[in-house]
């Protein structure tokens, strides 16, 4: 296991550096500054969204309010991801604390991107609704990180998880992958 993470993070650092050379070569138009926000890409995973991810403001494109989605599986929680540590996956940025978190997302980002696209797990399955789900109001279930909108939310959803994912399940593909949460 090990060996394939130093792979994988040996070739993403290839990458990366080829890719920055090449960038250097070539102008930047405003769909080559589009397509990639963060200069410092790692990789680009591509993959086409079923739902819409949740972000701070509608046409950002930081997801988990930058927190480093490994980190929710392992045993100190979650914690902040660096711009240095930045994948591309369906077109939002995913920042992590390290390269071998990094590496791991490369490997299986289905695995470790939160369900609902990082929307309040209980709002989707209880009311077909989106609602910011908070990074810090989280719950791994069945090896899928769920996230809340607030600690008082997740007692409801805690009351009948197994039912709130499968309503959830079914509403969170009914929504566009553009639509976005509004205050409004």
């Amino acid at each position: 296991m090990k060996h394939l993470l130093l792979t994988l993070v040996a070739t993403s650092f290839l990458a990366a550096c080829t890719n920055a050379g090449e960038a250097d070569a070539t102008p930047a138009t405003e769909d080559s500054v589009a397509a990639h926000p963060a200069s410092n890409v790692l990789a680009d995973l591509g993959g086409e969204r079923t739902g819409p991810v949740y972000t701070k403001q509608a046409g950002d494109t930081l997801a988990l309010s930058g927190y480093d989605a490994v980190s929710y599986f392992a045993n100190g929680g979650p914690v902040e991801g660096s711009a240095d540590f930045t994948v591309l996956y369906q077109g939002y940025e995913y920042r992590f604390a390290n390269a071998e978190n990094a590496a791991a997302f490369q490997a299986e980002p289905a695995k470790y991107a939160p369900q609902y696209g990082g929307y309040c797990a209980w709002a989707i399955g209880a009311n077909d609704a989106l609602a910011p789900g908070d990074p810090q109001v989280y719950k791994i279930v069945d090896g899928k990180l769920y996230l809340n909108f607030s600690k008082a939310v997740a007692e409801k959803w805690q009351k009948d998880i197994p039912g709130f994912i499968a309503k959830g399940d079914v509403n969170y593909p009914t929504h566009a992958p553009d639509e976005h949460y509004a205050t409004n």
